[in-house]
Protein backbone atom coordinates (compact mmCIF):
# COMPACT_ATOMS: atom_id res chain seq x y z
CA UNK A 1 0.00 0.00 0.00
CA UNK A 2 1.72 3.85 -0.84
CA UNK A 3 1.57 5.99 2.11
CA UNK A 4 -0.86 9.11 1.70
CA UNK A 5 0.27 12.69 -0.75
CA UNK A 6 -1.58 14.69 1.82
CA UNK A 7 0.38 17.31 3.72
CA UNK A 8 0.17 17.86 7.50
CA UNK A 9 -1.00 21.16 9.24
CA UNK A 10 3.03 21.51 10.01
CA UNK A 11 3.88 20.88 6.37
CA UNK A 12 5.65 17.17 6.67
CA UNK A 13 3.76 14.74 4.40
CA UNK A 14 1.12 12.43 6.00
CA UNK A 15 2.65 8.99 7.13
CA UNK A 16 -1.30 7.12 7.02
CA UNK A 17 -1.91 4.82 4.48
CA UNK A 18 -3.99 6.14 1.15
CA UNK A 19 -7.33 4.41 1.04
CA UNK A 20 -7.71 1.63 -1.96
CA UNK A 21 -9.24 4.05 -5.15
CA UNK A 22 -7.20 6.88 -3.95
CA UNK A 23 -3.69 8.48 -3.14
CA UNK A 24 -5.15 9.73 0.06
CA UNK A 25 -5.81 8.51 3.25
CA UNK A 26 -9.51 9.26 4.45
CA UNK A 27 -8.56 12.25 6.62
CA UNK A 28 -7.06 13.87 2.80
CA UNK A 29 -9.07 12.49 0.07
CA UNK A 30 -11.18 15.62 -1.27
CA UNK A 31 -13.80 13.31 -2.02
CA UNK A 32 -14.26 12.62 1.53
CA UNK A 33 -14.81 15.93 2.54
CA UNK A 34 -18.54 15.87 3.39
CA UNK A 35 -17.98 13.17 5.34
CA UNK A 36 -15.36 14.37 7.25
CA UNK A 37 -17.82 17.68 7.53
CA UNK A 38 -20.26 15.43 8.64
CA UNK A 39 -18.21 13.21 11.46
CA UNK A 40 -16.76 16.70 13.04
CA UNK A 41 -20.60 18.04 13.54
CA UNK A 42 -21.55 14.92 15.28
CA UNK A 43 -18.45 14.94 17.19
CA UNK A 44 -19.39 18.59 18.18
CA UNK A 45 -22.50 17.82 19.37
CA UNK A 46 -22.00 14.47 21.11
CA UNK A 47 -19.98 16.10 24.10
CA UNK A 48 -17.25 14.33 26.14
CA UNK A 49 -17.18 11.57 28.07
CA UNK A 50 -18.43 13.02 31.04
CA UNK A 51 -21.37 14.93 29.98
CA UNK A 52 -23.35 11.83 30.90
CA UNK A 53 -21.90 11.28 34.25
CA UNK A 54 -22.47 14.86 35.13
CA UNK A 55 -25.86 14.65 34.32
CA UNK A 56 -26.58 11.65 35.95
CA UNK A 57 -24.96 13.42 39.28
CA UNK A 58 -27.42 16.42 38.87
CA UNK A 59 -30.19 14.48 38.68
CA UNK A 60 -29.22 12.09 41.34
CA UNK A 61 -29.31 15.48 43.40
CA UNK A 62 -32.44 16.65 42.32
CA UNK A 63 -34.07 13.87 43.25
CA UNK A 64 -32.38 13.85 46.72
CA UNK A 65 -33.58 17.42 46.97
CA UNK A 66 -37.32 16.19 46.14
CA UNK A 67 -37.45 13.41 48.60
CA UNK A 68 -36.00 15.64 51.29
CA UNK A 69 -38.82 18.44 50.38
CA UNK A 70 -41.88 15.64 50.05
CA UNK A 71 -40.56 13.89 53.52
CA UNK A 72 -40.58 16.92 55.28
CA UNK A 73 -36.53 16.98 55.94
CA UNK A 74 -35.06 19.71 58.23
CA UNK A 75 -34.28 22.81 56.56
CA UNK A 76 -35.97 21.75 53.23
CA UNK A 77 -38.85 23.95 51.63
CA UNK A 78 -41.52 21.68 51.83
CA UNK A 79 -43.33 20.10 48.42
CA UNK A 80 -46.66 18.57 48.13
CA UNK A 81 -46.64 15.33 46.42
CA UNK A 82 -48.47 16.29 43.17
CA UNK A 83 -45.60 18.93 42.41
CA UNK A 84 -43.44 16.19 42.88
CA UNK A 85 -45.08 13.74 41.14
CA UNK A 86 -44.68 16.19 38.34
CA UNK A 87 -41.71 16.85 38.93
CA UNK A 88 -40.19 13.03 39.37
CA UNK A 89 -42.10 11.96 36.18
CA UNK A 90 -39.77 15.12 34.49
CA UNK A 91 -36.76 13.39 36.00
CA UNK A 92 -38.23 10.34 34.85
CA UNK A 93 -38.00 12.09 31.41
CA UNK A 94 -34.66 13.19 31.76
CA UNK A 95 -32.85 9.61 32.92
CA UNK A 96 -34.42 8.48 29.40
CA UNK A 97 -32.96 10.93 27.36
CA UNK A 98 -29.76 10.21 29.00
CA UNK A 99 -30.42 6.82 28.15
CA UNK A 100 -31.00 7.30 25.01
CA UNK A 101 -27.73 9.60 24.15
CA UNK A 102 -25.90 6.81 25.98
CA UNK A 103 -26.99 4.52 23.25
CA UNK A 104 -26.35 6.46 20.37
CA UNK A 105 -23.02 7.03 21.38
CA UNK A 106 -22.45 3.41 21.53
CA UNK A 107 -24.25 3.08 17.99
CA UNK A 108 -22.19 5.77 16.80
CA UNK A 109 -18.94 4.40 17.96
CA UNK A 110 -19.86 1.30 16.48
CA UNK A 111 -20.57 2.73 13.11
CA UNK A 112 -17.02 3.94 12.68
CA UNK A 113 -15.06 0.89 14.21
CA UNK A 114 -17.29 -0.82 11.57
CA UNK A 115 -16.29 1.20 8.53
CA UNK A 116 -12.74 0.80 9.62
CA UNK A 117 -12.80 -2.45 9.52
CA UNK A 118 -14.46 -2.98 6.28
CA UNK A 119 -11.77 -1.00 5.25
CA UNK A 120 -9.20 -2.85 6.01
CA UNK A 121 -10.70 -6.07 4.93
CA UNK A 122 -11.04 -4.61 1.40
CA UNK A 123 -7.37 -3.31 1.35
CA UNK A 124 -6.45 -7.01 2.39
CA UNK A 125 -8.75 -8.37 0.06
CA UNK A 126 -6.50 -5.82 -2.83
CA UNK A 127 -3.57 -7.11 -2.02
CA UNK A 128 -4.60 -10.82 -1.96
CA UNK A 129 -6.46 -10.33 -5.33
Amino acid sequence: MSLCSGIKPDGGRCKAQATRSSSFCIGHDPDRVDDRRRRASKGGKRGGRGRPQAELAAIKGLLSDLTDRVLGAEGADPLGTGPAAVANQLINTRLRAVAVELKVREVDELEARMEELEEIVERQNKRGA
